[in-house]
């Protein structure tokens, strides 16, 4: 055999092999065994530990299994949807269309959540709490007719052709077995992974920099109570809703959008069936708010300018609006200054963490 037809011979073997493996682009050297090392999530000293469910412990390859699953789009019918569709990193994982599109062209009910953070979230998932754990939550999306609209069965059967998966089950979870519970549970585990708190603001707390004199003065008014009987110490008591470093309170609350009758989504009731509970969504951090409009469970406010013209003086009478923001409105409203509402957003700016959002360990692995 001469030079020539050796070097053919070679590069031909080595199309083959690139050829073979493109087929399963999960394909790794990798020994194949049950690995439980524990993934260690990074956060300040200053956050509270988070209180994980002790059955599904976050280790390194549950969580890599579960970035596999939140980025693959063969969990929708069609192929060309995965989670990372509408909870994009650049945005803090959500979407920047007021209402997410599925595969059949058809839109979403509400505007997609971000996702970041829910290690720390202990009060159900949703807008309305519908699903009781992040689990509960990581399969619904996968099977709603307006969203991916494929069935847990297809996907499993899809899954469960591909080696990689197979694989990264066993290092994941001790088994080749691919099922809904094994989807559920790593795409918890990623999705608990995903941690914010690195802004510039925490970077304030820390002492590793100043405010500006804007953002000073937007954080005081921020975590200064309401009070009209003293308006030059009158705050706009936004942390009576949105409070400690995750910047916001576990509850679900009727923040003033619509007046009674006029709900369109009627909200927690539709998880509790419970009158009292009419009008109430799920409050949202505010961390990275710069980078997660459209607002609101239904995406109706555009800019940050509006939202504080909202609690400003937006307020719509409810039987069940938040005490709080009913004392707002009978009297008067914030009276904010133009001033004040471009400081606030300049500390609600500085909320903003540029890691999350460049982080690899939370981009798309393919």
């Amino acid at each position: 055999m001469n030079k020539l037809m050796r070097n053919s011979l070679g590069l031909s073997l080595t199309v083959i092999l690139l050829v073979g493996c493109k087929d399963d682009e999960h394909t790794s050297l990798e020994p194949v065994v049950y690995d439980d090392t524990p993934y260690v999530l990074e956060y300040s000293d200053d956050v509270e530990a988070p209180n994980l469910n002790p059955d599904n412990p976050l280790t390194e390859q549950g969580v890599k299994l579960g970035r596999m699953l939140f980025y693959d789009t063969r969990l929708s019918k069609d192929g060309s949807q995965s989670c990372a569709s509408c909870h994009r990193q650049e945005h803090a994982f959500t979407d920047t269309a007021r209402f997410s599109i599925g595969v059949e062209g058809l839109k979403g009910k509400r505007q997609a959540m971000s996702v970041f953070n829910t290690a720390w979230h202990s009060n159900e998932f949703f807008w309305d709490g519908r699903a009781h754990l992040l689990r509960d939550q990581a399969l619904l999306p996968i099977q709603d007719p307006l969203e991916m609209n494929e069935t847990l069965a297809n996907v499993i059967q899809k899954l469960q052709e591909s080696e990689a998966y197979r694989n990264q089950f066993t290092r994941a979870f001790g088994s080749d077995e691919i099922d809904a519970n094994g989807i559920a549970l790593a795409l918890e585990q990623f999705m608990n992974s995903i941690v914010s708190f690195n802004s510039k603001y925490d970077q304030f707390l820390r002492g590793e920099l100043n405010l500006s004199e804007s953002e000073e003065r937007g954080r005081e008014l921020f975590f200064a109570e309401f009070n009209p009987g003293f308006p030059s110490t009158s705050g706009a008591d936004c942390a009576h809703c949105h409070t400690g470093l995750t910047f916001e309170n576990d509850l679900y609350m009727n923040n003033g959008l619509f007046a009674d009758g006029q709900h369109l989504d009627s909200g927690r009731y539709n998880a509790t069936q419970n009158s009292a509970d009419i009008g109430k969504f799920k409050v949202t951090s505010l961390r990275n708010i710069e980078l997660t409009a459209p607002y609101m469970h239904d995406g109706s406010i555009s800019s940050l300018e509006d939202v504080i013209d909202h609690y400003n003086n937006g307020l719509e009478a409810s039987s069940t609006l938040d005490p709080a923001l009913e004392y707002t409105r009978v009297s008067g409203g914030l009276k904010l200054s133009t001033q004040d509402k471009a400081d606030l957003i300049a500390f609600l700016k500085t909320l903003t963490d540029q890691e999350l959002i460049n982080d690899p360990r939370y981009s798309n692995p393919f």
